[in-house]
């Protein structure tokens, strides 16, 4: 169960980062409100998740998670980059969020 709410609280990060780029610098506020409830509740996940998984895992996880759907919905959104090095920087990144799930004790 820690684990699918990790992955809630990664959604929900992806959430908030997109959320705050239509947020204008909190100048709209239906996407400010988004933006803010995504933030809590990633947080509350993150929190839920871990009283029982390791803290560094669950952090680089949460992170990852993150990271990689912002960087995938900024291509798909926001028209930005998909060079060859930054889809192989992410690729990395996927495979270091595998070997710490397959590695948590």
């Amino acid at each position: 169960m820690a684990w699918i709410l990790l992955v809630l609280a990664g959604f929900l990060e992806v959430a908030w980062a997109v959320g705050l780029k239509y947020t204008q610098g909190f100048s709209r506020l239906v996407p400010s409100v988004f933006t803010i409830v995504s933030m809590v509740g990633s947080v509350w996940l993150l929190a839920l998740a871990v009283r029982t998984l390791p803290l560094g895992t669950a952090y680089a996880i949460w992170t990852g998670i993150g990271a990689v759907g912002a960087f995938v919905l900024g291509i798909v959104l926001f028209g930005e980059s998909a060079s060859a090095a930054r889809i192989a920087s992410v690729t990395l990144i996927l495979a270091g969020l595998v070997g710490l799930k397959l590695t948590a004790a």
